[in-house]
């Protein structure tokens, strides 16, 4: 179903950008990867709501873990190379503070170490992804 969801995102953004904009691949790992765990934070938050009662805490996660997609967005249509690196050093913080929320979820015991690990997994290599970007832009400025 998920997976009928994104297709349909990518044919509607294929169709309206035009194949260019649509299909680039600059930035694609990152933009993807940062969708995807968008979505795992909003199904994150809804589970903890309904099972658990806990809205404080994956309310913030919610706002810093769907940030990280938005500002990537943002970044690949940035206005020049400054201004790339700029949001994306926004995103990187987000990424950041996500971390911090689901350190916090598991410490408290809201979520499973397991459930704490695949989510936390998937935070690091955005962060790991974001931060290589980050210093590759900056390094090819410089030169």
């Amino acid at each position: 179903m998920e997976n009928g969801k994104i297709y349909k995102i990518k044919q509607l953004r294929l169709k309206h950008l035009g194949e260019k904009v649509a299909n680039s691949e600059s930035g694609k790992v990152v933009k993807e990867k940062s969708f995807s765990f968008a979505i795992r934070v909003v199904k994150l938050r809804q589970y903890l709501n309904q099972e658990k009662k806990e809205y404080s805490m994956s309310g913030q996660l919610q706002r810093s873990g769907t940030s990280i997609g938005a500002n990537v967005r943002e970044a690949y249509r940035g206005e020049s190379d400054p201004d790339f690196v700029h949001k994306l050093g926004v995103s990187l913080k987000e990424c950041n503070e996500s971390q911090y929320w689901l350190e916090l979820l598991f410490a408290t015991e809201f979520v499973t170490e397991s459930e704490f690990e695949s989510i936390y997994t998937d935070a690091l290599a955005l962060d790991n992804i974001i931060t290589s970007i980050i210093l590759t832009k900056t390094n090819m400025t410089k030169k």
